[in-house]
């Protein structure tokens, strides 16, 4: 695999969404571990600010801006961190976008497509360029980011909902697709996690805060850092046998 021995030290891992939240919290934990990571996001301030943070960890990192939706820009990201590392071992294909609480005939077709763009689509073509280089090397490692809302139905979120529920089956496909080719891909779904993202779907208000950690059974919002640890072990020798897998962390959200 990848990572011998449980080691991720000179492997090479991408992350997108990496300028904050939990993209930013998996991209440091790649480089606790030892990898050296490209990280890509639209928001160049964020990431950069992110690739700091990896360097302080002594480990190499390339920032790279990238709009997800566009081929040209995932494909020129992936090139540009081969070209700096060599090799692609892990990819954590997460970046994102929350949906304003729509009931369904109300949702704008305009609105559909970004999120169905940003969310599923994206997923999409960081896998179709990333399984390439993976197989030339051998094998390695991909996990995407679903949701809680892709596995359980939620009143003002369907076209969030399709597109996680959506990420889902194309990992499972995809990781069929590849599994005799040393290639592994799997799901984290997370619940609701403190992120800029939830803040903005909140309202940030203390009172939109709590009515969010209402929904979870443990009283409190998940911390990027507990779905980075599952991207970390996913990503090990140690998940070895974990194939086409929906990680569910979410406080007892969905149970």
């Amino acid at each position: 695999m990848a990572n011998e021995n449980g080691s991720f030290t000179g492997k090479v891992a991408f992350v997108t969404g990496a300028a904050n939240g939990i993209g930013r919290a998996a991209a440091l934990a790649f480089a606790r571990e030892g990898a050296n990571v490209v990280v890509a996001d639209v928001s160049e301030q964020g990431n950069q600010e992110t690739a700091r943070m990896i360097e302080e960890l002594g480990r190499r990192a390339l920032a790279v801006r990238c709009d997800v939706t566009r081929a040209e820009d995932v494909k020129a990201a992936l090139d540009r961190g081969v070209e700096a590392f060599g090799h692609l071992h892990f990819a954590f294909n997460n970046a994102g976008s929350e949906q304003p609480i729509t009931a369904m005939a109300d949702l704008t077709e305009k609105e559909w497509d970004r999120i169905l763009r940003v969310n599923l689509r994206s997923t999409f073509l960081c896998m179709k360029y990333e399984i390439p280089l993976m197989l030339k090397q051998g094998g390695g490692v991909i996990v995407n980011t679903s949701s809680g809302a892709g596995v359980k139905g939620i009143a003002g979120q369907a076209a969030y909902c399709a597109a996680k529920f959506g990420i889902i089956g194309l990992s499972k496909a995809t990781a069929l697709d590849y599994a005799k080719s040393n290639i592994r891909v799997n799901v984290v779904c997370p619940g609701i996690i403190d992120t800029p993202m939830m803040d903005r779907f909140s309202g940030g208000t203390s009172e939109g805060r709590e009515r969010v950690i209402a929904q979870e059974p443990v009283g409190r919002m998940g911390k990027p850092e507990e779905i980075a640890a599952a991207v970390i072990w996913l990503c090990s020798d140690a998940a070895a046998f974990v194939v086409g897998h929906a990680m569910v962390i979410d406080g007892g959200q969905t149970v």
